[in-house]
């Protein structure tokens, strides 16, 4: 598989590349459609990515590097090659989630309803973003027989990019049925929060290019944090109901 689309003006362009785009893309122009629903600017929500989408990408990679520093400690120029891969969503949840956070504490906004628009987005754009995982030939199981399995080197592997990207897209349908149903702003952030965690906790255990912390792996870790984490806070927004409505 090329992981090369195209060459334009001798640049090379990398699928990697072009599918975080389309995800980025199509993020961006739900959440804004999706903020006039609630009262919000759609300039608020483009304002508030040209920040927020940056910071996670760049977090993405920073969390990618760090649990990887034995091979970037000795190879500084491979941490600015993005298009050979190396996104840890986690990473940029977190750098995401604190630039809005501030974004919204400047405008004197709500970062919970703001979180709530852009939670489908997010998703959307992870479930097409994985896609690229394919063409750099990365983020593949172990080997099976089972008759899906892809072929990497020679061997039928899982294809786990493909289990997240299909998950990720049952919850981003989820989340939208859910967008009527919420009793409280904050509550469908914490919903992508929950199911993206589940299903990246099962099928993180296929993986064989895990980040590790010793026998432990990173994202099985993280996951379970956030699924305990965001459980309690859903049910402590769900004792005040209408709150979305104030």
């Amino acid at each position: 598989m090329n992981p090369i689309a195209f060459e334009l003006f001798g640049i090379q362009v990398a699928w990697y590349g072009i599918l975080i785009s389309l995800g980025i893309i199509l993020g961006v122009i739900l959440a804004t459609k999706r903020a006039v629903a609630v009262g919000l600017h759609e300039e608020t929500v483009v304002d508030m990515c040209l920040l927020a989408i940056p910071a996670a990408i760049l977090g993405a990679r920073a969390y990618y590097v760090i649990f990887k520093w034995d091979y970037y400690s000795q190879n500084l120029s491979d941490i600015y090659r993005f298009r050979q891969g190396g996104l840890a969503i986690h990473g940029g949840i977190i750098a995401g989630v604190v630039v809005g956070y501030l974004f919204c504490k400047k405008k004197k906004i709500s970062f919970l309803k703001l979180a709530d628009v852009c939670a489908p987005s997010i998703i959307l754009g992870q479930a097409v973003g994985r896609w690229g995982n394919y063409f750099n030939q990365e983020a593949y199981g172990r080997a099976t027989e089972l008759p899906w399995a892809i072929e990497i080197d020679g061997m039928m592997v899982h294809p786990t990019f493909l289990y997240e990207s299909l998950w990720n897209f049952a919850v981003f349908f989820f989340l939208l049925y859910f967008t009527k149903k919420k009793k409280a702003d904050g509550q469908l952030f914490l919903l992508y929060l929950i199911l993206y965690s589940v299903g990246r906790f099962f099928i993180e255990g296929l993986r064989t290019d895990s980040l590790m912390i010793g026998p432990l792996r990173v994202a099985q870790v993280i996951s379970i944090v956030l699924i305990i984490v965001s459980m309690a806070f859903y049910y402590t927004l769900q004792k005040k109901p209408n709150s979305n409505k104030k």
